[in-house]
């Protein structure tokens, strides 16, 4: 596993790379007091696994990850005991890592980490693909992580600060976008066709004129997203 540590923390880091080193299939490729630096590196070599730090100055460990485009495996790695549920609302964060770390508990993240590469492996030898063709999703609702089948999401709504994602029993209110929902779910199955909805286009009951029907929900379709909805569909 070739991997970067990325920490404001001088001793902090030096802590990872001497845990990293005790494990013969870890590489620690370079190490960087900030995210800044840690970007500059990434755009030229690829790594599989970074070690982060969520509290930096300049560019928060949050921050650095959304600017990321292909994230690698994460681990991340604070002093910040509650921001382990929102922190797994990134499928790739395979680990949280609250300093001090003990060797046990780094000995488990690694083997959580060899997991997720196995699963990967596995993923990819099937045909199948990782992030957004999985067939569920964990939403953070008061601080639980809720399993939702896609299958049985219907539609998706922005609402300010918020979305509303509703199945065929129930609402949820999660604060996320739009965007970063639609980043994890499967195109095969869902599509955004106005700015403040995303469907199961597989659950549509009808279409006229400028919107759909999903059950009794009816959902305008922009004018700009209708050729890709007709597109997607299965016209006779």
């Amino acid at each position: 596993m070739k991997s970067i540590i990325v920490d404001d923390e001088a001793s902090a880091r030096a802590i990872v790379k001497e845990l990293c080193r005790k494990i013969p299939e870890m590489e620690v490729r370079a190490e960087f007091p900030n995210a800044l630096e840690a970007l500059k590196f990434l755009k030229n070599d690829e790594v599989d696994l970074i070690f982060l730090d969520i509290h930096m100055p300049k560019l928060t460990g949050i921050d650095f990850i959304e600017t990321l485009q292909n994230p690698p495996k994460i681990v991340l790695t604070t002093s910040d005991k509650n921001f382990a549920i929102e922190a797994y609302e990134y499928p790739f964060i395979v680990d949280y890592l609250v300093k001090p770390i003990t060797p046990e508990r780094f000995e488990k993240c690694i083997t959580r980490l060899e997991g997720a590469f196995e699963k990967d492996d596995l993923n990819s030898q099937l045909g199948g693909g990782t992030h957004g063709q999985e067939e569920e999703l964990y939403i953070n609702i008061d601080r639980r992580l809720i399993k939702l089948k896609l299958r049985d999401i219907l539609l998706i709504e922005a609402k300010g600060d918020y979305i509303e994602i509703q199945t065929n029993d129930k609402r949820y209110r999660v604060h996320s976008t739009l965007k970063k929902i639609k980043e994890k779910l499967p195109e095969s199955r869902f599509l955004q066709i106005h700015r403040s909805f995303i469907i199961n286009f597989t659950q549509i009951v009808d279409i006229q004129d400028n919107s759909v029907l999903i059950e009794r929900n009816v959902i305008p379709i922009s004018r700009s997203n209708r050729p890709e909805l007709m597109q997607r569909l299965n016209l006779l």
